[in-house]
């Protein structure tokens, strides 16, 4: 069983800054491929960045590229993502994602079998 704790969620303005991390638990953390999702009210949850269990491999979404970067500490069991130059339409609830024993960069939210609670990030006008 894995456990996903996503902190750093809040209220910024336009063209602010926001850092996600995401904590988890589990001796092999540095074989889990993790992702991060974002879910906005009455839309579907959706991807939003990936990074391979090494961290050498990401991939983004269209609409957050060059303004987002996911990274990963791997001595410290966690995952971030860096927001920049935020926009109004990037506020939902984001979502950490984890899928043990793989060395793949995964990019479907149906292929992670454990998800975090979720943190709010609101962008105001």
């Amino acid at each position: 069983q894995v456990q996903l704790v996503e902190s750093g969620g809040g209220l910024v303005q336009a063209g602010g800054s926001l850092r996600l991390s995401c904590a988890a638990s589990g001796r092999t953390f540095s074989s889990y491929a993790m992702g991060w999702f974002r879910q906005a009210p009455g839309k579907e949850r959706e991807f939003v960045a990936a990074i391979s269990w090494s961290g050498a491999r990401t991939y983004y979404t269209d609409s957050v590229k060059g303004r987002f970067t996911i990274s990963r500490d791997n001595a410290e069991n966690t995952v971030y993502l860096q927001m920049n130059s935020l926009k109004t339409e990037d506020t939902a609830v984001y979502y950490c994602a984890a899928q043990k024993l793989t060395t793949a960069l995964l990019t479907h939210r149906n292929e992670y079998d454990y998800w975090g609670q979720g943190t709010q990030v609101t962008v105001s006008s």
